[in-house]
């Protein structure tokens, strides 16, 4: 198969340096500011597969048509990477790796739905700008159809994709995606106050903050009729346990679970973009929580006040304290106090 990688930046570049290593016949579209330090230096990818420096074939987009197209940009670039390149991805098979559940959606005005294959990263990585990728930790990627189409592509790129991550299918890959989108909901706290996951969720408050938050969530989608699918590595008890449990309690354990995920720091993809002074991704995270929220008559203040938090950074610049951001939000806290 011709395959190609849209995106090179964590995920991206995993998928970039993995299929390389392996002997695939792929193709990575990155920025311009990275193409020079990818042909010359290769990509260096460290973590938990060891330290590899690998020689890829890179371009700022594509110059011939491909078999299997894995998009790994950020949401956001998703129209602009497509309209770039769409005439070589006519017969292409299309994997998303996006957060959130937009992405599925906005290749289907382009592309028919039989050819997406929408997936679920259980995997994390840091990118350091232009060439580095650091693996912070293995996990699965899980695979199906969100429009529940007849999945026909998925067998031609079975073969490639399993090669080189633990893969997984799914029935409900819809309540999957939604349940993903819980892992990633508290990314918007490191990305208001400019710390890694680790640093932030040390502090206990910053953990009960992270409850309420999901416990809003979990609100507002339970009361919109949407059934959240387990995930290989987080069956859906785990969010229902954390959300009932005492906040003090669940906060504690929350804590643990986050600062013992990996050595090296993680930062989360929302962060990420803004230390490159980019727009992120929180309207696609909890942004989803607030359009679902809106449609259904239900309330999310807390989680409308966050997008509004890191909106205020992305302009910005400027990280909050944690004082600042509990001084925040303890107007719209809808459970106990922090």
């Amino acid at each position: 198969m011709k395959i190609a990688v849209l995106g090179c930046g964590a995920i991206g570049g995993l998928f970039l340096g993995y299929l390389s290593q392996k002997g695939y016949e792929v193709t990575g579209v990155v920025r311009e500011y990275q193409k020079e330090a990818f042909l010359k230096e290769g990509l260096r990818i460290e973590g938990t597969r060891g330290e590899h420096n690998f020689k890829v074939k890179v371009d700022t987009k594509l110059r011939e048509g491909v078999d299997l197209a894995i998009f790994s940009t950020k949401i956001n670039n998703l129209k602009e990477i497509v309209a770039d390149n769409k005439e070589f991805l006519n017969k292409a098979l299309l994997l998303t790796t996006q957060n959130g559940i937009g992405a599925d959606y906005i290749l289907n005005e382009y592309f028919p739905k039989e050819r997406i294959i929408t997936g679920v990263v259980m995997f994390a990585a840091t990118f350091y700008s232009p060439n580095r990728v650091v693996h912070n930790f293995e996990g699965d990627l899980i695979v199906g159809n969100i429009f529940d189409a007849p999945f026909e592509c998925l067998s031609p790129a079975r073969d490639v994709l399993a090669d080189i991550f633990s893969l997984k299918f799914s029935e409900d890959i819809k309540g999957a995606k939604y349940l993903k989108v819980f892992i990633n909901l508290n990314n918007c706290l490191p990305a208001i106050l400019g710390e890694s996951l680790q640093e932030v969720f040390s502090d206990l408050n910053c953990s009960k903050l992270a409850i309420q938050l999901n416990r809003e969530a979990y609100e507002v989608v339970t009361n919109s009729g949407i059934e959240l699918e387990s995930l290989p590595a987080y069956p859906k008890d785990r969010i229902e346990g954390l959300v009932s449990m005492e906040i003090n309690e669940a906060a504690g354990f929350f804590s643990t679970i986050i600062t013992g995920l990996s050595k090296e720091p993680l930062y989360g993809s929302i962060l990420q973009s803004i230390k490159r002074k980019k727009k992120s991704e929180i309207d696609y995270i909890n942004g989803e929580i607030a359009r679902l929220a809106d449609a259904n008559g239900l309330a999310a203040p807390l989680n409308k006040k966050i997008i509004e938090l890191v909106k205020g950074v992305e302009d910005t610049g400027q990280f909050l304290s944690k004082q600042d951001l509990l001084s925040q939000i303890k107007g719209v806290v809808s459970h106990e106090k922090l």
